[in-house]
Formats: C-alpha cells, structure tokens, sequence
C-alpha cells in the first residue's frame, strides 16, 4: 500500500510538471502588430503575476534605444489582460515594454476575471527596475526608467489614477474612466478613491473616453475640469465605453495612445502635432478634443 501511495504521489507530481510546460507562454498577436518592432505576448517566469508584451527581438535596445515602459489595469478590474490584447500588442511593437496586470490570456474559450489591485501597476514599475539591472535578465540595461507610464482603462484607469503619483511616473493615460463624483463607488474591487487624487497627478495627462454614450464620459469629462496644474488632454471618439480595443491592431484608441506615448516617453514631436497647438487630432473625423496647459 507505501509502495502504491507512492507511485500515485510521483505520477502525480510529474503530471502536474508536465502541466506547467504544456501552458502557453508566449503568443504572436496580429502578426507582431503594425509598428517598427515585431511583438509578442509572452509570461514572464520572474513576474507570473502580469503579461508583456514587448518587441520580439531585442538585439536592437540598449546602446541605440531603450525601451521605454507602460504598465497597464485592464477594464472591470479583471486580472488579465484578455480585452486588451490587439491594442497593447500593437503598443508594443512601436518599441515600448508593456506590462499589463494578470495572466496571460487564452487564445479561445472562457477567460479569467479574477479582480486585480492598484498596486500591481507599482510591481509592474519594481520588476521593470530589477530586470534593467540584472546582467543575467535578456532586458539589463535596455529599459528606459526615466520613461514610465500608468495606464488602464475602466477600472484600470481608477487604478492608474490612483497610484499617479509615484514619482516615478512620467506620463498618466486614462481610458474609458474618470473618478466617481462625490462618494467612491462601491462596486467591489473597485479603488475607493475621490476626486482629491487628481491633485497627485504630476505629469502630463491623456484622457481617452468613448463619447456621451460611454458611461464613464460624465467622470472623465470631470476630472478634465478639475485638472489645472498639469498639461491635461481629453479625446472622445463616440464609440461607447468598450472603445476600440478588440478591433484590428486596437482600432482608433491604439492610434492615438501610440502617437501620446511616443511624445511623451519618446520625445517625437512629430507624433505630438497629434495634440500640440491645433491638435491634428481635432481634424480627424469623429474626434472632439479639448486640451489645458499644453503647448
């Protein structure tokens, strides 16, 4: 009976191993997106707890270029990326390292939604440090630390907002969301945070809402008032509060966030005319935009 206990403990261990291997760890995504630098979507064995999505080839960072970094809260407070996989990959392949809080997601079938916490915007940030400084890591010395940005959508632009204030951060991008006015919202997961926030922001701000019909456009849209000490931008495109994520390459939002962080953590003003003096996104059809304290 040892014996038979014994075989059954082994067999089940070595199946529970060969588990681990058979999961995904890494998936191309729309052919590697649009941009400059194929990307892909991988896990990261040292941060299990998030997924990246990164150019493919890295030979090309370092000495030349770094890679600037986007963490990201996904909508819904959902511990995996899955809605957001077209538009952060086509972020990625524009030559940024994006870090986006959960699991990677599955190609197909039933997707996880387990609820995320703000703070794994800040780990995303911490093991972005660690790598650039581990000789050992296939990212040391090819991260861009004085270039970081917080970013989420829905609930993940609560998150992003909530811990904007970090010094660390260098740029806040906040899509489909805006702080609750009066009372913090209830909703469980949700960040119990109030308008008093927005005076952590320090550094330049994007606004990207989905137009009256997204329910999120009243807070958003108030939070924009409310802003006066940073350069503030607000974009609405009336698609509603699902935006444009799914769509081929992140649709329209993938567009303007990619031309926001290439300025803002690359420093192309050719990317920023985008939003500078008369913004050319005012003149692009179905945008309406608004801007404070910004050349």
């Amino acid at each position: 009976m040892k014996l038979s206990n014994l075989v059954i403990g082994a067999l089940a261990a070595w199946l529970s191993v060969n588990a681990l291997w058979a999961q995904e760890t890494s998936r191309v995504v729309e052919n590697g997106g649009t941009g400059k630098y194929s990307a892909v979507m991988i896990t990261e064995p040292s941060l299990p707890t998030h997924t990246v999505f990164r150019p493919k080839d890295l030979d090309g960072f370092g000495k030349k270029g770094k890679l600037p970094v986007i963490a990201w809260g996904n909508g819904a407070c959902y511990n995996s990326p899955w809605e957001h996989v077209n538009f952060l990959n086509e972020v990625a392949s524009h030559g940024f390292l994006v870090i986006a809080i959960g699991v990677m997601p599955k190609e197909s079938g039933e997707q996880v939604r387990g609820s995320s916490r703000s703070a794994q915007l800040l780990d995303a940030i911490d093991w972005a440090e660690k790598q650039n400084a581990d000789k050992s890591s296939p990212y040391y010395g090819k991260i861009d630390l004085k270039h970081i940005a917080v970013s989420g959508m829905s609930c993940g632009g609560l998150q992003t907002l909530e811990v904007a204030g970090d010094p660390r951060v260098t740029t806040t991008v906040v899509c489909n969301s805006g702080i609750f006015k009066g009372a913090p919202s209830t909703k469980p997961g949700m960040p119990q945070i109030s308008k008093d926030y927005l005076k952590r922001i320090h550094t330049p701000t994007l606004y990207l809402l989905g137009g009256p019909s997204d329910i999120a456009y009243n807070n958003g849209m108030d939070d924009y008032a409310q802003i006066n000490h940073v350069p503030v931008f607000v974009a609405n495109l009336d698609v509603g509060h699902g935006g444009t994520y799914a769509k081929p390459h992140g649709g329209e939002f993938a567009k303007v966030a990619t031309a926001w962080y290439k300025w803002q953590l690359t420093g192309d003003e050719q990317a920023g005319k985008l939003f500078t003096g008369t913004p050319a996104l005012a003149q692009v059809s179905g945008w309406t935009v608004g801007k404070k304290n910004m050349p």
